[in-house]
């Protein structure tokens, strides 16, 4: 079992749209970079635990607590012509982009970003590095223990 902290705009889908899902299930789509397109291709795995986080908003942070319910898949919005994901190098025998399914396993508290960066047992948890801007991270299992104990 592999941990993940995995960012979402509000905007885009929050973690109230996720909980008014149907099967609180959202297939986690539109990403367009390879580094987060690898981790969710090849390393992620059902039941794989998630940190659903809001980013780009008035105050980011971890909302809610998922898992991986799926095993990666082609992502079908990059066959859409003229939808913002679409990707003309892309085929149906040959994807280039992929997405996992995540499933709401609880809301949370907002676990904010600068509540993080003042928690000395976490410095080396990657949404906390300079530079860092990927969508998905992986978690190591005592940050993620920590931010769980955290969230009670």
């Amino acid at each position: 079992m592999r941990y993940w902290l995995m960012k979402s705009e509000p905007a885009d889908v929050s973690i109230d749209d996720l909980a008014a899902r149907p099967n609180q299930t959202v297939d986690w789509y539109g990403v367009r970079n390879y580094q987060a397109r690898n981790f969710m291709r090849d390393q992620m795995g059902i039941g794989d635990g998630v940190l659903f986080y809001h980013s780009n908003c008035a105050e980011p942070g971890i909302v809610g607590v998922c898992e991986v319910s799926s095993l990666a898949y082609p992502d079908r919005l990059q066959f859409i012509e003229g939808h913002k994901y679409f990707d003309p190098k892309a085929t149906q025998e040959t994807p280039r982009w992929f997405n996992v399914d995540v499933k709401l396993a609880r809301k949370t508290r907002l676990l904010s970003l600068k509540e993080m960066r003042e928690t000395p047992a976490l410095a080396n948890l990657r949404i906390l590095q300079r530079g860092n801007r990927l969508s998905i991270t992986p978690v190591d299992p005592k940050d993620w223990a920590q931010l769980l104990e955290m969230l009670k």
